[in-house]
């Protein structure tokens, strides 16, 4: 579905609320066994030894990269010295969901185990902030744009696997069509608007499909012009996740072309928020990003 075809920025009321996957408990279980444990100044080595894991694996669990297997949830509390059986309860509960399949798994043919998870933190985020150099993001491309990007990054492909990819893509997109859809927040560079991806017309359907996503009061898109010079994420893309659920932390996003790393420290997340508050303020106000698409429209 194109986000054309909805009137007056209303979600589309046949696509139901987002299902949920196993992100959010991840995540919700992970930040609540590293307060316990810190709680008890025991270290992510020492845990792990206590149930046969390296900190690394510690590390994983707690930033909610992973499923929980609920004995392990057990043997933590143990050692973190937790004997309140609710709590317990509720813990083996939220362990239970981790390893949940979301609705993606179906594709999980043509999903790395890398994409999943952020796949997971997207749908169930309720702000999403993106920065885009060379394309633009996947929540707002046409199939056929998408078609043409998936096609450069995977040459050589069966047909039946790109056609899933774009599948894929689309799916994605009906969180932005829900009754409950996140605030996404896009910058983009005008480089990514510019560069003729999959030719003249699928550019012209591309830039018709940005312009109507403007009117969506749950889109902002904001454009970094050529004429702002230097700007805080001239490394490459960044993309920053806000659950809804107070308490958890934002999850930052950097993908390269055949993996993806996730910033976790606290100072590292504090240093790409401030990036991306900088591109705001660095790029063109968004009132002014439908005249900027309308003038590449002409140019066509």
């Amino acid at each position: 579905m194109r986000i054309t075809e909805i009137q007056g920025g209303v979600p589309d009321r046949r696509i139901p609320d987002r299902p949920p996957g196993p992100a959010v408990p991840r995540l919700v279980l992970g930040e609540r066994l590293r307060k316990l444990r810190e709680a008890q100044y025991i270290s992510r080595k020492e845990a792990g030894e206590a149930i046969k894991a390296s900190d690394v694996s510690i590390a994983q669990l707690e930033r909610g990269r992973c499923g929980f297997q609920e004995r392990d949830v057990t043997d933590l509390l143990t050692i973190y010295g937790i004997t309140d059986e609710t709590e317990h309860a509720t813990l083996r509960a939220l362990a239970a969901q981790t390893n949940s399949p979301g609705w993606w798994h179906a594709y999980r043919d043509v999903v790395p185990d890398w994409f999943q998870t952020f796949l997971g933190l997207e749908q169930a985020a309720g702000v999403i902030r993106t920065y885009e150099v060379q394309f633009v993001p996947g929540l707002l491309q046409t199939p056929e744009y998408a078609r043409a990007v998936i096609e450069l990054g995977h040459q050589g492909a069966p047909e039946p696997q790109i056609a899933r990819r774009v599948e894929l893509r689309m799916l994605r997109q009906r969180i932005l069509h829900s009754t409950r859809p996140p605030h996404l927040w896009a910058v983009l560079d005008e480089a990514a608007l510019r560069r003729g991806v999959g030719g003249t017309e699928t550019m012209r359907g591309q830039l018709e499909h940005l312009i109507a996503a403007c009117e969506l009061p749950h889109v902002t898109v904001h454009i970094m012009p050529f004429a702002a010079g230097g700007h805080a994420a001239a490394g490459g893309p960044v993309t920053l996740l806000r659950l809804p659920e107070r308490e958890l932390p934002d999850v930052i996003y950097l993908e390269q072309l055949i993996g993806a790393t996730y910033p976790a420290e606290p100072n590292e997340v504090d240093h790409y928020r401030h990036v991306i508050d900088r591109l705001v303020t660095d790029a063109a106000p968004a009132r002014r990003t439908r005249a900027f698409l309308l003038g590449l429209l002409d140019e066509l």
